[in-house]
């Protein structure tokens, strides 16, 4: 499987799209952010490039797990389940509302593992994007495909999450803020809207929160404490998925110098469901 699948290594796809100002005011209202009213030439804050740039397959094309049918850019990986794992970006320039953009996306690395609970096999890619003034961000993306869950698969251990936070913030779920998050990024993966997709198909206890959505309020954390932040670099990695059944927090420790700031986010429980690490310019 894996030989065949590693075939897909070097493929490429270009995308064209412009930087719009509905979808930010939009994500703004989902972050319950009281921002100015975006104009032709707002800076685009960190992370919220993952607006644009959105798959649009016929529904036709739709595969049973509310993703487009595989075999596209991406290989066409046989295990059911598929996660966005994590990434690295880096910012080059900043966007800017009214840019004409262009990303040009290239699969870098297919390999495969055997976890405790079966098969896994990680997709890695590199995006780069561009505006008119030439490269503005590249982002190396994770992606995970797993095994369905069988009954009595071994759980894994939960790490506990660093306590000496100073920043915090509690978030409040509910289908609304997923539903939001998943309109607003064209997103029909059914793990975070389709509950009974998600708990009879896939087996887990609930909704999924978008790996992406935890990241980018982690960098509103950030944002927020530090409203003139300028990213240069953020790496994240998903650690264990956090559900809708309860409120989750996103918390943050900025260095002595304030250029390197830890970022994490926990469970209800207190484990460690995301790690990240910003620098700033």
């Amino acid at each position: 499987m894996i030989a065949e699948l590693q075939k897909w290594q070097g493929r490429t796809e270009t995308l064209q799209d412009d930087i719009t100002a509905a979808p930010v005011r939009a994500l703004a209202a989902t972050l319950d952010r009281d921002d100015p009213l975006p104009v032709p030439g707002t800076v685009l804050p960190p992370l919220w490039h993952w607006l644009y740039f959105l798959p649009h397959h016929r529904h036709s094309e739709i595969g049973p797990d509310g993703h487009g049918k595989r075999g596209g850019f991406l290989p066409p990986v046989p295990l059911p389940r598929r996660m966005w794992a994590g990434g690295r970006l880096q910012w080059h320039a900043p966007l800017r509302l009214g840019d004409s953009v262009q990303r040009t996306s290239r699969i870098e690395s297919v390999s495969h593992k055997s976890g405790r609970t079966g098969d896994l096999v990680f997709v890695g890619v590199k995006h780069e994007i561009t505006n008119a003034q030439g490269l503005a961000i590249s982002e190396e993306h994770d992606i995970v495909y797993r095994a369905a869950a069988q009954p009595g698969d071994p759980a894994p251990p939960p790490a506990t999450a660093p306590h000496a936070a100073v920043w915090s913030r509690e978030i409040v779920l509910g289908d609304l803020l997923l539903f939001r998050y998943s309109a607003l990024t064209f997103n029909g993966h059914r793990i975070h809207y389709d509950r009974r997709y998600v708990t009879g198909v896939e087996g887990y206890p609930g909704l999924i929160v978008h790996g992406p959505l935890i990241a980018t309020l982690l960098v509103d954390l950030l944002r927020r404490q530090v409203p003139d932040a300028v990213l240069r670099t953020f790496n994240f990695k998903a650690v264990r998925p956090t559900f809708d059944l309860h409120p989750f927090r996103v918390n943050g420790r900025p260095s002595a110098d304030g250029k390197t700031i830890d970022l994490w986010a926990c469970d209800h429980e207190g484990w460690l469901t995301m790690q990240a690490t910003a620098t700033l310019n």
